[in-house]
């Protein structure tokens, strides 16, 4: 990076880092005693150390990937502190809360589906550090179905962006590991 870019996105990581640590401030992982902003903090790092993005527009919206779903936060709000671009990443993993249950996952599919392989890079992170967590007892036991399926289907959804590896190294690194973690889980 050179220097002015590196000092931009400092300035995007910090902004980012900062926000959702405001939006967030109150929330707590299902263990009642983790506050939620680490899960979004993993999330980051997980992209950045374990899948090897240096992307700082992913890294970004790996930061606030769940602003738009859990806080008073909108897409404009973002688009506005962030840009479209990251604004396009957090939004493609948004739940719409006004669908029922089936509807909405089908929804959710079909728009991660759609949307930039970065986006499907941050939910991989996503359901990995929520399988990291069943390890860490952080989630009730009687999710991790639900959890596993949510990691597989993140998966199905990345495949197509690790067909060439050389165009997207780390949505093959990912899947490569959260592959592992459901061959490591028992039957």
């Amino acid at each position: 990076m050179t220097h002015a870019r590196d000092e931009s996105f400092r300035h995007l990581f910090h902004e980012a880092c900062a926000f959702a640590a405001r939006k967030h401030r109150h929330q707590i992982r299902k263990d009642g005693k983790t506050p939620y902003i680490s899960h979004l903090f993993r999330v980051a790092l997980t992209v950045r150390h374990v899948f090897g993005c240096e992307d700082e527009l992913t890294l970004a919206a790996a930061l606030l990937h769940d602003t738009i779903e859990d806080t008073q936060t909108d897409f404009e709000d973002l688009a506005d502190r962030f840009g479209p671009e990251v604004a396009r990443l957090v939004a493609a993993l948004t739940n719409n809360m006004a669908l029922p249950e089936p509807a909405r996952e089908r929804d959710y599919d079909a728009r991660l589906a759609a949307s930039d392989w970065r986006a499907r890079l941050i939910k991989l992170a996503d359901t990995y550090d929520n399988m990291l967590d069943f390890h860490s007892a952080l989630h009730p036991p009687g999710k991790h179905n639900e959890y596993l399926e949510r990691l597989r289907r993140a998966i199905e959804l990345a495949r197509p962006d690790a067909a060439d590896a050389r165009a997207h190294p780390a949505v093959a690194r990912a899947i490569d590991l959260c592959s592992r973690l459901l061959d490591a889980e028992p039957a």
